[in-house]
């Protein structure tokens, strides 16, 4: 059994004074989205073997607020073939992954983390939600019943669960 957990990076700040689109940082409302779902994170039992993370600060600082919430730092592993990577990539990157790691969490950005976690569930509820939309902070959850990553393949997973910073509450109302 394999489970892939896939995080996008919380809410980021257009408005920030910045040269490129991959120091953007965090906004108010991504800092507490992020704390709010690492608390959740710890609140449901989440544990990963590996983390596999995009180096754009918004997901850097999505990972330190996330461990804020979750009572733990996340020993990450930063690859810059995650940012703003398609759903292919993601899967290569996937698949690749040891199979001494059982439990991935995968955090980076739309629209690759949302193309892959349709790519690779079935069909149900919980994929029609994540069709609708994906927000920033949103975690999918995905299990596969393989022995090896490489045999992670399209359709073939298990949506688990699909969260929401506003499901939350916290007064985190509609995300984007």
């Amino acid at each position: 059994m394999r489970t892939l957990t896939l995080l996008r990076h919380a809410k980021s700040g257009w408005d920030a004074p910045v040269a490129r689109d991959f120091d953007r940082p965090l906004n108010a409302r991504g800092r507490k989205a992020a704390r709010a779902m690492g608390r959740e994170m710890r609140r449901l039992g989440l544990g990963f073997d590996v983390v596999l993370a995009s180096p754009a600060v918004r997901v850097t600082e999505t990972l330190t607020e996330l461990a804020q919430g979750y009572g733990a730092a996340v020993d990450t592993q930063f690859d810059e073939a995650v940012y703003l990577a398609p759903a292919e990539t993601l899967l290569a990157l996937v698949r690749a992954v040891d199979d001494s790691d059982a439990r991935l969490l995968l955090v980076g950005h739309n629209p690759g983390m949302e193309q892959l976690a349709l790519l690779l569930a079935g069909a149900g509820a919980l994929r029609d939600e994540i069709a609708a939309k994906y927000p920033t902070a949103a975690l999918a959850e995905i299990g596969f019943d393989v022995a090896h990553w490489r045999e992670v393949a399209p359709g073939k997973g298990r949506l688990a669960r699909f969260i929401r910073p506003r499901e939350l509450g916290e007064g985190l109302g509609p995300n984007d």
